[in-house]
C-alpha cells in the first residue's frame, strides 16, 4: 500500500483536494466511506498470501482500511513524508510513536514544555517500561547535547510548545540528535503542516492530532505518525496492527473533507490571531502577551525563520492571577471556555486547572504555568468580534 506520488509537483491546496484519492467502480466524486471491519477473499490461496504479505489487499481494518489509506497518502502528499499510519487519537500516535522505538535500557531526552498528557508519557509511562527519560530546556540547544548518554535513542519535542508557545531550533535540536545516531520526532500540532515543515528542517518523525486544526470544527478524534518508509516498516506498522489504536474510517472520511479547506482555515484562524495579539497586546489588565510573530515574542527571529505564520495560539498573562483569569473566562459572550484547540469556535482554557493540572506546582512553575495563564485558540469568527468581546470581558476586570 505504498504511497501514490502522482500529486508530488502539485501545490499544498490540490494536493489537500486530491491528493491521494481513489475511486471505487461507481466513479464517486467524494471519497468513499467504507465502514467495514473486515473483506473478503476470492479463495483461501488468497487469504494465505494476504497474511504473508504477498498480496496488496486488506485483510482487517484495524491493520488498513481503503478510507484510512486514502487520508494516510493525502497526509504524505501534504507532509513530503515517504509513509504515514493514522491512528485513534493524537495521544495514541505519540504513545505509539515512542512506544514502538523505544525498548528497556534505551534513553529519550524530551523538551519541558510538553501537553500535560505528553508529559505523562515521558515522565511515568516510559520509565516503567525501562525506558531512562530526561527533560531539558528546549529552547537552549545545549541542553539538549548536554543530556545525551551513549544509550540516547531519540528526541521528542512540540514547538510551538503547549501552552506557553516556546518555539524550539528544530534544525539545531535534528543536527545534535543525529550526531549520537538518535531520531527526532516532533509533534507539530500547533504549527499545522500549513505553517512549519519539521522534515524538511530535519525531524525524522512527525505527529499530529487531527482533532485539532486537520479536523477543526470539534467532530472527531484522530491521529497520524508520518516518517520514512523503512522506519514505519521496521517499527511502528506492526505495532499499530498489534496492539489496535486504529482510527475510525468514518472519522477518517470526515479528516479528508476537512483537510479540502485545510488552508483556508489556516490563513482564517492566523488573520485572526494576529489581529487579536495585535490589538490586546497593550492592555493594561494584562501582564503579558505571547504569540510567536508578535514581535515581543522571545523567540520571534527563530518563529519567523522556521514558520510561514504564527499559528492560532495566543497565550495571555493575566494581572490579578486565578481569580482574574476565571473572571476574564465567565465575562466572554462569544470565545467557549474548552480544552480544545484548532476549532472553527475561538476556545479559551485555564491550563493550570485543565491541560496541565496533573503536573506539580513546581513543575508547572518551572514551565511557566502559572494560575494567571490562559490560552487562547483563536476560530473563525470576524476578529473584530472577538477583538470587541475580548476587550469588553478585560475591562470588567
Amino acid at each position: 500500500m505504498a504511497h501514490n506520488d502522482k500529486s508530488k509537483n502539485w501545490r499544498a491546496r490540490t494536493k489537500l483536494v486530491h491528493g491521494g484519492s481513489v475511486r471505487s467502480q461507481y466513479g464517486e466524486t467524494s471519497e468513499a466511506l467504507y465502514m467495514t471491519s473486515g473483506y473478503v477473499y476470492d479463495n483461501a490461496e488468497q487469504a494465505e498470501a494476504r497474511f504473508l504479505g504477498d498480496d496488496d489487499g486488506y485483510q482487517y481494518t484495524r491493520f488498513a482500511n481503503p478510507t484510512t489509506r486514502i487520508f494516510e497518502n493525502r497526509m504524505i502528499a501534504l507532509e513530503g513524508a515517504e509513509d504515514a499510519r493514522a491512528t485513534a487519537t493524537g495521544m495514541s500516535a505519540v504513545t505509539a510513536a515512542l512506544l514502538c522505538y523505544l525498548s528497556a535500557g534505551d534513553h529519550l531526552i524530551a523538551a519541558r514544555a510538553l501537553f500535560g498528557a505528553c508529559r505523562y508519557i515521558v515522565e511515568d509511562l516510559l520509565p516503567r517500561f525501562g525506558i531512562e527519560t530526561t527533560l531539558v530546556d528546549g529552547c537552549d540547544s545545549q541542553a539538549w547535547a548536554d543530556a545525551v548518554r551513549p544509550n540516547t535513542k531519540a528526541f521528542f519535542l512540540e514547538s510551538p510548545a503547549n501552552p506557553l508557545l516556546e518555539i524550539i531550533d528544530i534544525e539545531a535540536v535534528a543536527n545534535i540528535a543525529h550526531a549520537h545516531k538518535a531520531l527526532l520526532m516532533v509533534d507539530n500540532v500547533f504549527a499545522t503542516p500549513m505553517l512549519q515543515k519539521p522534515l524538511a528542517l530535519g525531524a525524522d518523525v512527525v505527529i499530529y492530532s487531527a482533532t485539532k486544526h486537520i479536523d477543526g470544527q470539534g467532530r472527531c478524534l484522530g491521529g497520524i505518525v508520518l516518517g520514512r518508509q523503512a522506519w514505519i516498516d521496521d517499527y511502528l506498522a506492526n505495532f499499530l496492527r498489534q496492539t489496535g489504536p486504529a482510527m475510525s474510517p468514518f472519522n477518517a472520511w470526515l479528516l479528508l473533507k476537512a483537510l479540502e479547506t485545510l488552508p483556508l482555515r489556516i490563513d482564517a484562524h492566523v488573520e485572526g490571531a494576529e489581529l487579536l495579539a495585535a490589538a490586546l497586546s497593550a492592555h493594561p489588565k494584562l501582564a503579558k502577551l505571547i504569540y510567536p510573530f508578535h514581535k515581543d515574542h522571545p523567540q520571534f527571529a527563530l518563529a519567523k525563520k522556521q514558520m510561514s505564520g504564527g499559528g492560532s495560539l495566543i497565550a495571555l498573562q493575566i494581572k490579578g492571577g486565578k481569580a482574574a483569569a476565571f473572571a476574564l473566562q465567565n465575562e466572554l459572550k462569544i470565545a467557549c471556555i474548552s480544552n480544545n484547540l484548532g476549532d472553527a469556535k475561538t476556545l479559551i482554557t485555564h491550563p493550570a486547572t485543565t491541560t496541565h493540572q496533573r503536573l506539580s506546582p513546581q513543575a508547572r512553575a518551572q514551565i511557566g504555568v502559572s494560575d494567571s495563564l490562559l490560552r487562547i485558540s483563536v476560530g473563525l469568527e470576524d476578529p473584530a468580534d472577538l477583538i470587541d468581546d475580548f476587550n469588553q470581558a478585560l475591562d470588567k476586570l
